[in-house]
């Protein structure tokens, strides 16, 4: 049996989840909605206010999708009733950022500001502090398109290994590399 699949997902109050006849399960909560089609395979209860995923039989391919529907669905119930929150730091010299509405305005060194258009799931906040890095705080109920969109943000500008400027996530720990040494001669 999976470790994870096997888990019951225990669903707070104030969490609606409906199954349709073709595995298609919507999870509705105060933070929105979301939905996830589930393979025809894998059956889903809901039960004592604890949501079960079950497999058929013990094949592998059934073994990876029991824990792997169970985390999406965990995450999905996780996301409409406490959100989540993804927080990411801009390092370097004349490194900004600047939110406004559902614009995101970044200056990473290069010759042109980068303009990135939030979904309109996320939140953006910025917060530039003198003396500290500019902080990104993104909040939304959706794991994988906040996750999706954090990506493309630091890939605009990837932390380097010298000096570890770009745009990281707070609390990273970047492997680091020694710089140039003078040669013995």
């Amino acid at each position: 049996m999976s470790r994870i699949g096997k888990l019951p997902i225990t669903v707070p109050a104030g969490v609606q989840i409906t199954i349709s006849d073709k595995n298609l399960v919507t999870v509705k909560g105060k933070l929105g909605e979301l939905n996830q089609q589930v393979d025809p395979d894998i059956t889903v209860k809901v039960e004592n206010g604890h949501m079960l995923v079950e497999r058929p039989t013990d094949q592998k391919r059934h073994r990876s999708m029991h824990g792997l529907y169970r985390s999406l669905l965990a995450n999905m119930v996780k996301g409409v009733s406490e959100g989540f929150k993804v927080e990411q730091e801009l390092v370097g010299v004349g490194y900004k950022a600047v939110a406004t509405g559902q614009i995101l305005e970044l200056s990473l060194g290069y010759s042109h500001n980068i303009i990135f258009e939030m979904p309109a799931e996320i939140t953006v906040t910025t917060v530039t502090e003198r003396g500290k890095n500019p902080l990104i705080t993104m909040v939304s109920h959706d794991k994988q398109l906040i996750g999706q969109v954090a990506a493309k943000l630091r890939s605009f500008r990837k932390p380097e290994p010298y000096k570890g400027k770009g745009v990281k996530f707070v609390g990273e720990v970047l492997k680091r590399k020694a710089g140039k040494s003078a040669s013995d001669k």
